[in-house]
């Protein structure tokens, strides 16, 4: 059956719609970024560039990496990008784009998300790299989805049970990443976590400014919350929705953060262009090994 014109999206000269991207463009293993202009900054190291391309946030680079060909590509921020940028990387590796139809043999995308990200623990300092083996999600990306046997309901009630969870907020879900990405990319360098992922970044953070916080207690509720050693290291805003569309679609995935704030100490990065690079530099020896 051919996939509607209303429900697949292209462009004019066949892109997929948003991204602005062919299936030759794409490379099975994908590096994603939240800041367009981190793509440069991952694709400088790369031996070769094949593809350049821009369409909106999504700016993607296509290059050979000792020898592996590896996509970069920004999503810009938040788990509503996620939604666009991994359903369209799924359909450009597993759909015909010219007859709209399924393939009959589909592409697992290796997905590792390089991102920044902010501390809820003392012990994790600015500068730590982080390798997400859980995501808690608050934004309630998947229950627009069918299937949840990949989810951990178990841990996601105990978690509501424990912070008084507010009813006209979405419900909490929790996933694992792909297991064997975050042995590849760990290391004595890493600390493996339990990522938070916030639909926002001042409120649902627990940032005050102007504005009051309607539970002003969540960060502690946060910090406090132990599941059978399951404890939140860090709050970021997009590795919930990574790791559940690539649950969904049979994609591996890894998010890998590095600490640019402590909001314990309350300390930001002063250069956070050091530990980015430094990040970089780590996850790209660790995927070309």
């Amino acid at each position: 059956m051919n996939l509607q014109a209303s429900e697949l999206v292209l462009s004019k000269n066949g892109s997929i719609y948003h991204l602005g991207l062919l299936p030759e463009d794409l490379a099975q293993t994908v590096i994603i970024v939240g800041d367009p202009a981190r793509v440069e900054r991952i694709s400088r190291f790369f031996d070769k560039i094949e593809v350049k391309k821009q369409k909106r946030e999504f700016v993607t680079h296509t290059g050979i990496f000792r020898g592996k060909r590896i996509t970069v590509m920004s999503t810009g921020m938040g788990t509503d990008n996620i939604d666009i940028a991994l359903t369209e990387l799924d359909a450009l590796a597993n759909i015909d784009l010219e007859k709209k139809t399924i393939k009959k043999t589909q592409v697992n995308l290796d997905i590792i998300r390089i991102g920044t990200t902010g501390s809820i623990r003392e012990e994790i300092p600015v500068g730590a790299f982080i390798t997400s083996e859980w995501a808690i999600g608050f934004d309630g990306l998947m229950y627009y989805y069918e299937g949840d046997s990949f989810l951990d309901h178990e841990a996601a009630t105990a978690f509501v049970e424990h912070s008084n969870w507010d009813p006209r907020m979405p419900m909490p879900y929790i996933v694992k990443g792909d297991e064997d990405l975050i042995e590849k990319l760990s290391s004595d360098s890493t600390i493996k976590g339990l990522t938070g992922t916030n639909i926002g970044f001042y409120g649902p953070q627990g940032r005050v400014l102007r504005n009051k916080l309607s539970n002003p207690e969540l960060n502690e509720k946060l910090y406090s919350f132990n599941h059978k050693g399951l404890q939140i290291t860090n709050l970021e805003m997009e590795t919930s929705a990574i790791y559940g569309l690539s649950k969904l679609m049979n994609h591996r995935a890894v998010s890998m953060n590095v600490v640019l704030a402590n909001r314990a100490t309350g300390e930001f990065a002063e250069d956070s262009k050091e530990p980015v690079d430094a990040l970089i530099k780590y996850s790209l020896e660790r995927i070309a090994g």
